[in-house]
């Protein structure tokens, strides 16, 4: 692991939670429920940015959090010192030891790092005591989220500019440290090339790129000065921002730098436009430093760009080579939150008895949970290995052979996902008996199944207007399950709401 919380925070992290996350536990731990055996998903409903995708990330922090995770003596003082409204302690005395000496015995299954994913899929699935998997929820919602958000919103970006290298240049405009250096990593992951991140960069092996400020020119008598003074002190990373004044004359001011450069041996590498009309002035940029023999010099766009102004600038003819990307990326702009949540599923007393499956009622089709314990198992076309469908089963109800799947907006679309037809199962062991058995691959290596999962995706998933639409479905197993469940509960209050249920009936 690659030990960034750690390194980062010298603080533990177990108070990373919400505060009811807390008052649960210790409900569950006073009424002598603890014990209780239950299993959640996190999981989300929409695809961000209106998309046809979304890149799962954040396990890798997943894995290193629980490694390392306890109540220290600070966080139980802490906790100790929390009064309620009528200024009595919040917990009482045997709880605080009780979490002192927690040992965690969870098992969590999740989607490794890069795959893509769809709505409704779970992306980890947490098993064990209901009080542990309980204290969980809102730290693996926060290592979940923005990551693949970010990723996702990387993985956009990177398409839009069509196999030319995107730069995150996004530090500056993050949201905090924390944003900054989660929103590189998933940047990278996602596909960006490079990140003007040092941090970023030392810690995850992030390739580290970036140009110099307007106020290095400015600095200087004149621009021309100041292009050569950098290239003198830059000679094998020179890439100079020429829009301090007027883009064109800094372009040939640059053309200058670039042929004294190359008299000497050394070689101009890009100029960088950050303003105007980027269409026109990368084309016009192309044509001076090609006029001047510098074919082999790069042009580089930023200036609040993301994928919608990337395919625009193409379409336009902008003759550029790079592409770097801040602001719009690492905050996931059009976007804030990937609405991921993490939902109770089932329940048993112990590890003999068979799961009660629970659901989360809603007036919102949309917003009614899954039960069982469940797993996505993604189908391939066996001549080409595309992706052709997920189908989500619960493994204590199993999945048939062929498979036949249900949307869960829509029960009269069905799909037969026929039994010859390759396929896997996405969540892999994280952890077994509250200890850490999943070893994250290197970054590179998950960026990589980033570029297999898009490459296996059908063209019309990953268009950013109107996307086609995945096949996932509920297997019919688990849609009649749920159909069942959400008739018993409706019927339930139903009878509640009019008076109608008498003890008998309630405990039947």
């Amino acid at each position: 692991m690659n030990n960034r919380l750690a390194a980062t925070y010298r603080t533990g992290l177990a108070l990373l939670t919400d505060l009811y996350q807390l008052t649960m536990a210790y409900g569950y731990w006073k009424l002598g429920k603890a014990d209780q055996r239950a299993v959640f998903h996190l999981y989300f409903r929409k695809p961000p940015f209106g998309g046809g995708y979304t890149v799962a990330a954040g396990l890798a922090d997943v894995a290193e959090f629980f490694a390392g995770l306890r109540f220290a003596d600070e966080d139980l003082a802490y906790l100790g010192s929390l009064t309620g409204n009528d200024g009595r302690p919040l917990f009482d005395p045997g709880f605080l030891t009780y979490l002192r000496e927690l040992q965690w015995t969870v098992d969590i299954d999740a989607v490794p790092e890069g795959t893509v994913v769809f709505p409704n899929e779970p992306l980890v699935r947490v098993t064990g005591s209901i009080l542990q998997a309980q204290l969980l929820e809102t730290t693996l919602l926060t290592l979940v989220n923005f990551p693949t958000l970010v990723a996702t919103k990387a993985a956009r970006v990177c398409h839009a500019a069509a196999g030319q290298p995107v730069l995150e240049f996004g530090l500056r405009r993050a949201q905090g440290l924390d944003g900054a250096l989660t929103a590189s990593r998933a940047a990278y992951l996602g596909g960006c090339a490079a990140t003007s991140n040092l941090l970023a960069g030392r810690m995850f092996g992030i390739p580290v790129k970036g140009t110099h400020a307007h106020s290095w020119v400015i600095s200087f008598d004149s621009e021309q000065a100041a292009f050569d003074a950098y290239a003198a002190v830059q000679p094998n990373n020179c890439t100079l921002l020429v829009d301090t004044f007027d883009t064109l004359q800094g372009v040939r001011a640059a053309a200058r730098t670039g042929l004294r450069m190359r008299a000497q041996g050394g070689r101009l590498a890009a100029i960088r436009l950050d303003s105007g009309d980027l269409a026109y002035l990368s084309a016009e940029a192309r044509r001076i430093l090609d006029d001047a023999g510098l074919t082999d010099t790069k042009v580089l766009v930023s200036n609040d760009l993301d994928e919608t102004i990337i395919e625009s600038l193409r379409q336009q003819g902008g003759k550029i080579d790079l592409w770097g990307v801040g602001t719009k990326l690492v905050t996931a702009y059009d976007q804030p939150s990937l609405g991921g949540v993490y939902k109770l599923s089932a329940v048993r007393e112990t590890p003999r008895d068979s799961w009660q499956h629970k659901l989360k009622l809603s007036e919102q089709v949309a917003k009614i949970s899954f039960p069982g314990v469940l797993q996505v198992r993604r189908y391939r076309d066996a001549a080409d290995g595309r992706m052709v469908a997920d189908a989500i089963w619960s493994e204590s109800e199993g999945i048939g052979a062929p498979a036949r799947i249900v949307d869960p907006a829509d029960q009269t679309r069905s799909r037969t996902l026929e039994a010859s037809l390759p396929y896997e199962d996405l969540l892999i062991p994280v952890v077994r008996g509250g200890r850490v058995v999943y070893e994250p691959p290197p970054l590179v290596e998950s960026r990589a199944r980033v570029a297999s999962q898009l490459e296996s995706l059908h063209p019309a998933l990953k268009r950013h207007l109107h996307p086609h639409e995945y096949p996932v479905g509920l297997e019919v197993r688990l849609h009649e399950l749920r159909l069942r469940l959400i008739q018993e509960a409706r019927e339930l209050a139903g009878a509640v709401s009019t008076g109608a249920v008498s003890k008998g009936v309630v405990g039947a």
